[in-house]
């Protein structure tokens, strides 16, 4: 990982630092998020306090990311050491994070090195969109994990039991599956909340003839997963079962179309087109989907403004809804992987429209 970064480096930002805490991840192999990364064409370096010392060293070893640990204390502080490797390599320039470093670190930052800090812009995002054969693996795995827990909620489900209650029957099911922890807050919406994509899970209880989505993913070693599913407790209505049946084929169809090669954009307007003309148009104001990884959200993400052109080895969601203010609403939603044929989901949960 480290040569991948020298190759970033040239006349005139001599060094990188690393900040963000999934960067870190992903470039020096160290899964603790607090610490600082520089590379420069001599070497790369890690600063870590003594809480990490020695994790830090078995994972960047473990992981053969070439950068080399350092402890950072009271009696050598990070910007002192900070300051004299940039000195003593002759850096006058330093990339930084700016997509994610706060205002005031970059302050402390310019202060105390005494060095030209340059915006990265999506440098160091750019070489995550297509991921290797084993982060593949790690995220089809993490999907699986949400494939139980989906399954395991179907037998819980029923009138009475409140959206926190099957939160937590979902975020148990993962983690005694093997999941570190959750890719997001779960969202569990019933019957009106449906309505609102990123509804809270609160102590409403389900009902009969509610609609209950539920979206939920984990962290396995690391790496996210991403699913929603909407269900109906009891027998759904003519006007439910119309707009899940136009989600559902919103997806598919999506999901049939994407190829290597299109744009985002393309391939979120073959659904948003197919809703529009459904009638349901001012129902799907999200975007189709997003890229998925280390973080939840990464880059391409399937909407209306990205015009990445789609490649092999990236990860999207696909995940149309409609949602109508005092009825409800359906979001039905998969992770998958672009290949050299077309888009293969890891979800296996069923998606036909289930009445419990």
């Amino acid at each position: 990982m480290i040569e991948k970064l020298k190759a970033f480096l040239t006349e005139d930002m001599q060094g990188i630092l690393i900040t963000d805490a999934y960067s870190l991840r992903y470039y020096t192999g160290f899964s603790g998020g607090e610490g600082v990364a520089l590379c420069t064409k001599q070497e790369g370096i890690l600063y870590v306090d003594s809480r990490y010392t020695e994790a830090a060293g078995n994972e960047t070893k473990a992981a053969g990311s070439g950068f080399t640990v350092r402890e950072f204390n009271h009696a050598s502080p990070l910007y002192d050491q900070l300051r004299s490797q940039l000195g003593s390599a002759g850096v006058t320039a330093v990339g930084f994070e700016d997509r994610s470093l706060v205002c005031s670190t970059f302050t402390k930052y310019h202060k105390e090195l005494g060095v030209n800090l340059l915006p990265l812009e999506d440098t160091l995002l750019n070489p995550r969109q297509i991921k290797t054969e084993l982060e593949l693996s790690l995220l089809r795995k993490a999907e699986e994990i949400g494939d139980l827990a989906f399954s395991h909620i179907l037998k819980v489900l029923m009138p009475g039991i409140t959206e926190l209650e099957v939160a937590a029957e979902l975020e148990y099911v993962m983690k005694k599956n093997g999941a570190s922890g959750l890719s997001f807050d779960t969202i569990v919406a019933s019957g009106l909340h449906s309505s609102m994509p990123h509804a809270v899970p609160t102590d409403k209880k389900l009902e009969m003839g509610d609609f209950v989505t539920m979206d939920f993913g984990c962290i396995y070693h690391g790496y996210c997963s991403d699913m929603t599913r909407t269900v109906v407790i009891g027998r759904a209505s003519e006007e439910q079962r119309r707009i899940y049946e136009t989600v559902l084929h919103a997806q598919l169809k999506a999901m049939e179309g994407l190829r290597p090669g299109m744009k985002c954009v393309e391939v979120d307007r073959i659904a948003r087109d197919f809703i529009s003309e459904a009638g349901y148009g001012t129902y799907f104001g999200h975007g189709l989907g997003h890229s998925v990884g280390l973080y939840i959200h990464e880059s391409p993400a399937l909407n209306t403004r990205d015009e990445t052109v789609l490649q092999p080895g990236m990860i999207e969601t696909i995940e149309p809804g409609i949602y109508i203010p005092g009825f409800g609403g359906v979001r039905i939603e998969d992770m998958g992987v672009v290949t050299e044929q077309g888009y293969r989901s890891f979800a296996r949960s069923p998606k036909m429209l289930i009445e419990l």
